[in-house]
């Protein structure tokens, strides 16, 4: 049966609005990263009277950017990198295997997601500062330190998400993967992962995404040399100024790797969370 042409009307008009709502702020922020700082902090014009790119050139020289995208590169991608491989690990051992606690493991993981992460923000940093006093392991101020803090806190939904999609995949596979002489880690890694790309996707993505645009931790857990980018773009904003122009350019050039890497992973990731949601 055809929608009606009220439905169709209505949902054309909601989504151009929503899209209106969405594309503003972008438009706002690249006509902005244009122009001159005089123009910026002028009243606002929507066509700009002319057309700038040296805020894009400047935000490398006001800003060690460079450095703090290094930084936020190796964190983030560290963090991904041991947040899926030990939910990877636990969401199979979960899925496939039944032990005296399971259900409690399970709830227990996911009940973490409902704390607000400022909670454990003393916590952490007093234990990152008495291991550094009491082994010389100085976590605090650093990127290891930052890297398990992140990892603190992608791998709980990790976990949960993982552990769904695992449960979607026939247990017919594992024991065929035995059959042909496979142990419990050759039916992980030849069977199951092969199937289970999609989730491990959105799992990546969704720990990457956590990491790259933290504020708070990184804030506190980082000094000069390994500030991240969401904390570096702070230092646009000095005692006699705020260069706009650069902190919209700024903005832009740090959501490039997340758009892309989401433009690029969009249908693993959309088939992940379809998959990891409903069993």
């Amino acid at each position: 049966m055809a929608s009606p042409k009220s439905f169709i009307w209505t949902r054309r008009i909601v989504l151009t609005l929503l899209l209106l709502f969405v594309l503003t702020p972008v438009y706002v922020m690249l006509s902005s990263s244009l122009k001159s700082l005089q123009d910026v902090q002028g009243s606002f014009k929507w066509i700009p009277s002319s057309f700038s790119y040296h805020p894009y050139i400047d935000i490398w020289k006001t800003v060690p950017l460079a450095h703090y995208f290094l930084n936020s590169l190796i964190v983030s991608v560290s963090a991904t990198v041991f947040s899926v491989a030990v939910a990877i690990f636990a969401a199979y051992g979960v899925s496939r295997y039944r032990f005296p606690g399971r259900r409690i493991f399970t709830v227990t993981v996911l009940s973490t997601q409902m704390f607000p992460g400022i909670l454990f923000l003393l916590p952490l940093y007093l234990i990152f500062v008495n291991i550094g006093n009491n082994t010389g392991i100085h976590l605090q101020g650093s990127r290891l330190g930052l890297i398990i803090t992140y990892l603190t806190f992608s791998l709980p939904f990790s976990i949960w998400m993982l552990v769904g999609y695992f449960d979607s995949i026939p247990r017919d596979l594992d024991e065929a993967a035995k059959v042909d002489g496979c142990g419990p880690f050759g039916a992980l890694f030849r069977v199951v992962v092969p199937a289970a790309v999609p989730g491990i996707v959105a799992v990546c993505v969704y720990a990457f995404m956590t990491a790259w645009g933290e504020v708070l931790f990184a804030s506190v857990m980082t000094n000069s040399s390994t500030r991240t980018l969401a904390v570096g773009l702070r230092e646009y904003a000095t005692q006699n100024d705020v260069y706009w122009n650069q902190v919209m350019a700024a903005s832009l050039v740090v959501s490039v790797p997340v758009v892309a890497g989401f433009l690029l992973l969009q249908r693993y990731l959309v088939a992940g969370l379809t998959a990891g949601a409903v069993k």
